[in-house]
């Protein structure tokens, strides 16, 4: 851990080099900008650019060789809280991210230059990982089922031909969405959200009914009237199979990209029909 002298004259060091912006050393790392005596001006997220540990190496210099490339090694800032001259947590040293994002603030050294930057959870060794790999990881994350399945007649029971048949699912983050997950590493986070799209209704009779709302409840309400978004009517008394078939849709975005990706997910039930029986 830095000693609370020597934090305090890397921070102070800091402030001098935003004020001057006269860079003095050349910046070590691809694509930033120029460095003063301690700090660089422009940091970058750094969550690729080496491992932890005495040795380790960031990106190359204008050599390109590994020959050319600083020797750095790197320690976690603790304590800057209680740095008072030097606000660090409202400073541009965050790139907009908060201790909550599970990140923080690193010192890295290379070849006499310090600079102050930010890395993601795991730190500077945390692996590189594709946005679109981790919006794989947060859709493992989710648990999503097929339809919660409610229907009249209710299974057990027996409908009768010729009445309207109700179809709709329970609107859970389980069973209709929307269900929500992240993923993170390498500085990287991805946030995924899976909604049902549509849910394909296969009868039994040969027949399907395509509903892209869930549905709604039958009520005694609503009589004989029919389902106002989601139903069938059965021509013939027999017991029918019933399987809904539900289509996620997961969008995701994080680390400058997104996307969106589909599961598939089907429940069944079994059901019977019959004829009005007339008694004379």
């Amino acid at each position: 851990m830095l000693s609370g002298q020597r934090l305090t004259m890397i921070l102070a060091a800091a402030s001098l080099v935003f004020l001057s912006a006269s860079p003095s050393f050349a910046d070590p790392r691809p694509g930033a900008g120029g460095c003063g005596e301690w700090f660089c001006v422009e940091v970058g997220t750094g969550g690729s650019s080496g491992s932890s540990g005495s040795g380790s190496q960031a990106g190359g210099g204008e050599g390109g060789g590994s020959d050319d490339k600083p020797k750095c090694t790197y320690e976690k800032a603790t304590g800057y809280e209680d740095v008072e001259s030097q606000p660090v947590l409202d400073s541009g040293f965050w790139e907009g991210h908060d201790p909550s994002d599970g990140g923080a603030l690193w010192y890295v050294f290379c070849d006499g230059i310090a600079t102050l930057q930010y890395f993601g959870p795991g730190g500077p060794g945390a692996e590189a990982v594709s946005p679109a790999v981790l919006a794989q990881r947060a859709l493992d994350k989710m648990l999503l089922r097929g339809p919660a399945i409610g229907i009249t007649p209710k299974p057990g029971g027996t409908g009768v031909v010729g009445m309207p048949v109700y179809l709709w699912t329970e609107t859970g983050a389980e069973t209709y969405g929307p269900n929500t997950a992240s993923a993170s590493a390498g500085g990287v986070t991805v946030t995924a959200t899976a909604k049902v799209s549509r849910i394909v209704w296969a009868m039994g009779d040969g027949k399907k009914v395509v509903c892209t709302t869930a549905g709604t409840p039958y009520s005694p309400k609503f009589g004989a009237e029919p389902s106002p978004d989601c139903g069938h009517r059965y021509t013939k008394a027999s017991k029918y199979h019933v399987t809904a078939t539900s289509t996620w849709v997961i969008d995701w975005a994080g680390g400058g990209q997104s996307g969106q990706l589909t599961e598939v997910r089907d429940s069944a039930v079994d059901i019977a029909v019959g004829e009005v029986q007339v008694v004379n």
